[in-house]
């Protein structure tokens, strides 16, 4: 099923294997260790880790995200929107969707880790209801060397 988002002209659909190179990339450009096309070929394969991209009826891939599903809870494993369609609204409308596809799954709530520095990213999951859990102190690797903190966060999905 797709969703569209006017004005962007972007709806957001499951990935398809054939995504995985393009996926790939965008990790890469969002993350200091970016993860692999055959990783992602996998998770694009599996049924408990599907994989969302935000993308325009050419199928030219604007953001993913992916959650994994176990039991009555899911996580956000990952998030990523390219570099030209930041700040246009693709993170939210990538997580609504999310919200909209675990309300028909087993899931009662959702988790992630998220960068203590990642100012952004804290500023959407706050508006979207997300609480902090935890911390976990030197959790992401930098390139400088400098470990930085993952903040723990989550949101009941009823």
């Amino acid at each position: 099923m797709n969703f569209w988002l006017d004005p962007a002209k972007l709806h957001v659909e499951r990935a398809r294997l054939e995504d995985a190179d393009v996926v790939a990339k965008l990790h890469a450009q969002g993350f200091y260790r970016g993860w692999p096309r055959e990783d992602f070929q996998s998770y694009i394969a599996a049924e408990n880790t599907p994989l969302y991209v935000a993308c325009d009826a050419k199928r030219k891939i604007a953001g993913f995200a992916m959650l994994r599903l176990v039991g009555d809870e899911a996580e956000l494993i990952t998030i990523a929107v390219d570099r030209a369609w930041r700040r246009k609204g693709i993170g939210l409308m990538l997580m609504r969707q999310l919200f909209t596809e675990l309300l028909r799954s087993p899931a009662r709530k959702l988790f992630l880790e998220v960068a203590e520095d990642n100012e952004a990213a804290l500023r959407l999951y706050g508006k979207l209801g997300f609480s902090k859990l935890s911390e976990r102190k030197g959790y992401y690797p930098r390139p400088d060397g400098t470990p930085a903190t993952a903040i723990v966060m989550a949101r009941d999905l009823e």
